[in-house]
Parts: C-alpha cells; sequence; structure tokens
C-alpha cells in the first residue's frame, strides 16, 4: 500500500473498514424520551460554555433501531440536556450508550457523540413501554411509560427530536500530548418521516454507577415523555467554537 493510499482509509484497520464513511439512514428508529427536571447547579457545572443552561432540564432517551445502513439494528440510551447557544434553543449529548461497536466507533471518531458501550433495551411489558440501560450486569436506569397511551401531534413529535445537537469534539495530540482540537459541535437531524408518535404518563430511575453516572443529574421531576418512530438521517457535524484559540486570546 502507497503512502497516498493510506489517505483514502478513514480508521483503521486499514483493510478491513469497521464503517462506511458516508450520510446514515436509519429506519423504523423509535424513541423512548423522559423529559425531567433536575438540578440546575449541578447542569451548570458540567455543561461547557459558551452553551448557557436557562432551564435545568434533561431528556433521557432510548432510541432502538429498527434498520441502519452499514451497522444493522442496536439500541442506544443517552441524556441530553437542553441548552441555548448564540440564541437557539438545542441540546448538549451528555452521555451516550450503545451494544453496537461500528456505531459507537463511527460516532466518537468521524463526529462527537460521547458514546461508550452499554447495554440499553426497549421493550413491551404488561401495558407499559420499558426503556433500560445495563454497564456490564448492573443497572443503570430504568424508564417506563403507558403503551401508546395518547396520541401526540406528529409536528410536535418532529419539533422535539429535530432541535439542533451540540457536543464537543476532542482530537488529541499523541506526541505531544496535548490537543490538535477541541471543538464545540452542531449537528441536527434531516430528511425525517414520523412515522408513530405517543404520550403518556411516565416513570424514570436512575442508579449510581461510577462509570456511567446519569445519577449525578437527579430526577426531581418527570415533565413530560413521548414515543416516536421515525425515518431519518443525521447530518455531519459543523465546528461553532474553537476552544483552543479561546483558551490563546483568554
Amino acid at each position: 500500500m502507497q503512502p497516498a493510499d493510506v489517505l483514502h482509509h478513514a480508521t483503521t484497520p486499514l483493510t478491513a473498514p469497521v464503517y462506511p464513511v458516508r450520510a446514515t439512514r436509519f429506519t423504523d428508529r423509535e424513541y423512548l424520551n423522559v423529559v425531567y427536571r433536575t438540578d440546575p447547579d449541578v447542569l451548570r457545572a458540567i455543561v461547557p460554555a459558551p452553551l448557557r443552561v436557562d432551564e435545568p432540564l434533561v431528556r433521557f432517551e432510548v432510541m432502538k433501531m429498527g434498520e441502519v445502513d452499514g451497522y444493522g439494528p442496536y439500541v442506544e440510551s443517552g441524556q441530553a440536556i437542553q441548552v441555548v447557544f448564540d440564541g437557539e434553543q438545542g441540546e448538549y449529548l451528555h452521555a451516550m450508550y450503545l451494544d453496537n461497536f461500528a456505531a459507537t466507533a463511527s460516532g466518537r471518531e468521524l463526529s462527537a457523540y460521547p458514546k461508550v458501550l452499554g447495554t440499553p433495551g426497549l421493550r413491551v411489558d404488561q401495558g407499559a413501554l420499558v426503556g433500560t440501560l445495563d454497564r456490564g450486569t448492573e443497572r443503570v436506569a430504568t424508564a417506563t411509560m403507558a403503551y401508546k397511551w395518547e396520541s401526540l401531534d406528529l409536528d410536535e413529535a418532529k419539533a422535539q427530536i429535530t432541535v439542533p445537537t451540540f457536543m464537543v469534539k476532542i482530537v488529541p495530540n499523541v506526541f505531544t500530548q496535548g490537543l490538535r482540537a477541541s471543538d464545540l459541535v452542531r449537528t441536527e437531524i434531516t430528511d425525517i418521516v414520523v412515522k408513530e408518535a405517543w404520550t403518556g404518563p411516565a416513570r424514570l430511575q436512575l442508579f449510581q454507577h461510577a462509570l456511567a453516572p446519569m445519577a449525578d443529574l437527579p430526577v426531581l421531576e418527570v415533565v413530560s415523555a413521548s414515543h416516536i418512530v421515525t425515518d431519518l438521517t443525521l447530518a455531519s457535524v459543523q465546528p461553532v467554537h474553537d476552544y483552543l484559540t479561546a483558551a490563546t486570546t483568554a
């Protein structure tokens, strides 16, 4: 393999690609969302500026991917914090756990998703939609919602899951032990088709775990819940703030 050929590969192993380098289409992506109120001081301590926290709201989500181009079905769970950036309402992705290595690697390498391997699940149990997250053999989160309790307006459902998403992209410099890049990036969902949308009563329990500290954002009040089935595409990330430049000019 010639040096120029190496540049045509996005990741290693060079002879066994882990994921396709293109936009990813999701078919029958099923969401369980539980929005809850938490401690505002905790949020302000962990959300990086220039993002701003106005309302101390967190969205716990479990996403069951029915079919994903290049990856196949998998399940993902995480926490997204409501934030404002430059006057725009959005969400800061705090943590994500999933059961697919290729999706974990591509999310971290090609984008900035804070993905870690875990074991999420989404199922129906005696009239309840149940979302769970385990780390190893230990339970981290359990969410329940009445199954298909009350229909939710499809436009409202679309608005819930198409808000801009913000993440921090960090690229270490292994030669200097410093950083090559540290950016706040923005992305969004595109080409979305909402197939079903429901709402209903819900509950959420978070359990202490040193390596999956979701419970550090305590559940003070469940505000709303939704169950949404969609087809969608994830857009690529775009940088909106350079932390290295900001640090050197401060």
